[in-house]
């Protein structure tokens, strides 16, 4: 899906992460990340958000929760990290890393709340009265108050299935004599997702019906004298979508896939964001004319199309055929034979929480002096140096 943009954009990368694997410095399934790229790329984020006045929380799920990416970032400028789940917020927690947002797209469990609420997080985001209830009692038992943005959907709006949840904005109405009751809990924003998508077809962006949701409940909660100060609008948060979020109302992005320039618009546009992430493998063995490379790090949407193969410095590309949906990626099918022990470089879209890879963070690649910073696992573990 990216190859094309890492060879012309990134090239250093591409041979950076070929000599890491063919030196053994790292193994098959392993992600490679150009720290000094993200680095930029972050700060190239967080100046735009500045202009547009869009308070940032960096998402880093989607190359596997690591903690020093995440301090890396702290110093480009975005101060706080959204957590997609409570698991990644004890990563962020066991390494000191402020915490802005929690809970969305996962609710936080009961048997945690305590422990995430004395850590501190600047907004935690909820879909039950039930859920407001307990952190209520939490905040009035820590004598603190504890900022929360409500998640409202609608029936119209676009949802994505395994992330279903959230108070509907029908029954909003019903709840606001809840609501008033929690004397601990400041009600001070909305969220949805997803806000808005790049329809590639047409070349722009639109925004969902996520999005008049959003602005119809901060008209009713505001007519029921709670002041709504923040909607937060995640998707695809970049240099080029800021604008865009401003213009639609919101006041809190997440950037995730920018940072390594792995949005859908990257693949079909030239962006700020350069791309900082290549997936590295090897070739395992040929079976009736089909070269098969170890997998482990394969993510179903995320529109893998071609590999790359370096043999000592002779290259050769392939296709990847489609793996069915009931298979394990114990291997990647290429459609032609390979070198047997060959290096495999591919670039696709990543959510590298969910696999079994490794991840290898790579520092001064662009002043020729590539630097092994550590190697982690696909939860933020460091692993090796």
């Amino acid at each position: 899906m990216f190859m094309e943009s890492v060879k012309q954009r990134n090239p250093k990368l591409i041979q950076t992460s070929i000599e890491l694997h063919q030196s053994g410095s790292i193994l098959p399934d392993t992600y490679v990340l150009d720290l000094d790229t993200i680095k930029e790329n972050a700060i190239k984020i967080a100046e735009e958000a500045e202009k547009n006045q869009i308070e940032l929380f960096f998402m880093l799920k989607q190359i596997g929760r690591n903690p020093a990416v995440a301090k890396m970032l702290i110093e480009a400028g975005i101060k706080h990290a959204v957590v997609v789940d409570f698991k990644e917020a004890q990563v962020m927690m066991d390494n000191n890393i402020p915490l802005g947002n929690v809970g969305h797209l996962v609710q936080v469990p009961e048997s945690l709340l305590k422990k995430i609420m004395v850590y501190g997080s600047k907004y935690m985001t909820v879909y039950t009265v039930e859920k407001l209830q307990s952190i209520n009692a939490i905040a009035k038992e820590l004598g603190i108050k504890q900022k929360v943005l409500l998640r409202i959907v609608d029936e119209e709006d676009e949802l994505y299935p395994g992330q279903y949840g959230g108070f509907t904005i029908d029954e909003l109405p019903s709840l606001m004599c809840h609501f008033k009751k929690l004397e601990n809990i400041e009600i001070s924003g909305i969220t949805s997702f997803p806000c808005f998508l790049y329809d590639s077809k047409e070349g722009y962006l639109k925004p969902t019906h996520n999005v008049e949701t959003v602005h119809e409940a901060k008209k009713m909660l505001e007519r029921e004298g709670f002041p709504i100060k923040e909607l937060n609008m995640p998707s695809a948060t970049s240099v080029y979508t800021l604008p865009f979020l401003k213009k639609i109302g919101g006041t809190q992005g997440e950037p995730g896939h920018a940072l390594t320039g792995t949005t859908p618009m990257h693949a079909k546009e030239s962006l700020a964001e350069k791309p900082a992430m290549l997936y590295v493998s090897e070739v395992s063995h040929n079976f009736k004319e089909k070269a098969y490379v170890y997998g482990g790090g394969f993510y179903r949407r995320g529109h893998l199309e071609n590999v790359l193969i370096d043999q000592n410095g002779k290259q050769t590309e392939s296709r990847i055929n489609p793996l069915a949906d009931e298979n394990i990626d114990y291997y990647l099918e290429a459609d032609m034979t390979l070198p047997v022990g060959a290096t495999a470089i591919m670039a696709f879209r990543t959510q590298v929480f969910v696999t079994r890879s490794e991840v290898a963070l790579v520092s001064g690649i662009h002043e020729g002096a590539p630097k092994l910073e550590g190697i982690y696992d696909s939860q933020g573990k460091y692993l090796r140096g």
